[in-house]
């Protein structure tokens, strides 16, 4: 057995190869759990509770909950609703 010497290779003996439907999942999972860490991390420094925020943005506790759990997808209106309107950050998106 192949020893694993970095992240990528991890990854790959895990999920398979860039561009299987396993690893895409994964990825995808991923990035949704990252976001959800951006909003607890800004809600967190704005000093505001999930109920505090939900109430603010005209959602639930529970809804704010599974985002920053990464149990949710967001679309991008609410990520914006929460982020801008919620939190008074303004977001930015680059697509590389």
């Amino acid at each position: 057995m192949k020893t694993i010497r970095t992240f990528d290779e991890l990854l790959e003996r895990r999920y398979g190869k860039i561009g299987t439907s396993k690893r895409t999942e994964f990825e995808i999972n991923a990035k949704a759990f990252a976001i959800g860490e951006i909003i607890k991390e800004e809600r967190r420094l704005a000093n505001m509770t999930q109920d505090e925020l939900a109430e603010k943005t005209g959602t639930k506790k529970s809804f704010i909950s599974r985002i920053e759990n990464g149990h949710s997808d967001i679309q991008l209106s609410t990520l914006f609703k929460l982020l801008e309107l919620g939190l008074g950050r303004k977001v930015s998106l680059i697509i590389e």
